[in-house]
């Protein structure tokens, strides 16, 4: 039986002198995006929202849809059932998209890298398709997986009725789901950076079909610090963008959906972009895989776990805020052995020290794989610790 550890509590009264943290306060600047119907500014690490006009207004929103299936893509690298490096051959249904496309046809043969690239630079409904149906048989059961995803997000105003975005009755979302859609890709799944972050690439480059891929999003070029995420375009969806962007340790989430023209909509998302860095700051606490506190465990191949924040603390203020003093306390679930790095064990809360208001949350991982001891390695230990005068031998676990 694989030995179970359970839940305690441990309170860290470690106190600091920090900015005034911000609290779900809204700019008053209506200015930054008046061509957009609904838009948010979110700062990526806490989900705090610092701008919001209309955020839970429900509006097509074109292929800001494919950042779900980019999530659904990105869980099946990680558990192994698909590579990179895997080679798909076309569906007629995939060839047969219409709109933004790489112009995939039936029986080409094409890696799942470079239909990842289709999907992030070129908004490629094609390849969209295609890997729908490699992760799920068809479009139809892909459209279910993403949107049990949403619901498992905990949101409350999308529906999709297809994986690439395109207009049809009962499709939407808003812009707070958008922004946490984007917000789950760029902290949980970073490695997204990787393909929306570049401009310029080819595909079937050593073949008489080169294709040039120039990325939709023109910010990851003339924005500072700008590396993703998704851009959008239908009739009925207008112009739209999920743009995120890292300057020093503070890094935005900027949506704007709605806008009539696509270079108005590029100048709104920076007004936000520009609002966020000009009058926030990141107050960082720990790094991401900086051990927060250590715990003794038995019978296991550690001693201890060595718990650390699945990404990095910080804490969101003005730049112009007064100062306030935090505390945080570490929370550790009950969890059964082996752990992998990545596994959710236990969270950390920042509070305000004077109010004992929450001010961010984060989950808590180990920094390396722990499994429990086999029998041999338990007798092997209880052998070993009895010359040595630590005789606790047990056969039980």
């Amino acid at each position: 039986m694989k030995k179970v550890l359970s839940i305690f509590f441990c309170a860290l009264s470690i106190v600091t002198i920090i900015p005034s943290p911000v609290y779900a306060e809204e700019a008053n600047e209506s200015e930054l995006i008046p061509g957009a119907v609904s838009g948010v500014l979110m700062e990526a690490n806490s989900g705090e929202i610092v701008f919001q006009k209309e955020m839970d207004k429900e509006v097509s929103v074109a292929s800001m849809t494919k950042m779900v299936a980019q999530i659904l893509i990105l869980d099946a690298i990680r558990e192994e059932k698909i590579s990179w490096d895997d080679i798909v051959t076309v569906s007629q249904n995939a060839a047969d998209m219409g709109g933004s496309q790489i112009y995939l046809s039936v029986g080409e043969k094409i890696s799942i890298r470079d239909l990842m690239k289709g999907i992030s630079m070129a908004s490629a409904n094609d390849a969209t398709v295609q890997m729908a149906e490699v992760i799920a048989g068809s479009e139809a059961a892909f459209v279910k997986l993403m949107n049990d995803k949403v619901k498992e997000l905990g949101l409350k105003h999308t529906v999709f009725k297809n994986s690439t975005g395109l207009d049809e009755e009962g499709h939407y979302s808003s812009a707070y789901d958008m922004a946490m859609i984007a917000r789950e890709l760029v902290v949980n799944y970073p490695e997204i950076l990787e393909f929306s972050s570049v401009y310029e690439d080819y595909l079937r480059e050593d073949t008489e079909n080169k294709f040039w891929l120039v990325n939709t999003n023109k910010l990851v070029r003339f924005y500072e610090g700008a590396d993703g995420l998704k851009t959008g375009h239908t009739d009925a969806a207008k112009y739209c963008l999920a743009a995120t962007a890292k300057k020093d340790n503070l890094r935005f989430i900027a949506i704007v959906l709605g806008e009539e023209d696509s270079k108005v909509r590029n100048q709104e998302v920076m007004n936000l972009l520009d609002y966020g860095f000009n009058h926030y700051q990141m107050n960082l606490i720990k790094s991401k895989d900086e051990v927060l506190k250590t715990v003794p465990i038995d019978k296991a191949t550690k001693s201890e776990l060595s718990l650390v924040p699945v990404h990095d603390i910080g804490v969101l203020s003005k730049k112009s805020s007064s100062s306030v003093k935090y505390t945080y306390e570490v929370k550790l679930h009950s969890f059964q052995f082996p752990i992998k790095k990545g596994d959710v064990v236990g969270k950390v809360i920042v509070k305000d020290k004077e109010n004992d208001k929450n001010i961010t949350t984060v989950d808590l991982t180990v920094l390396e794989d722990v499994d429990s001891l086999s029998y041999l390695q338990l007798f092997y230990k209880g052998f070993k610790d009895l010359f040595s005068g630590n005789y606790t031998f047990s056969f039980t676990k």
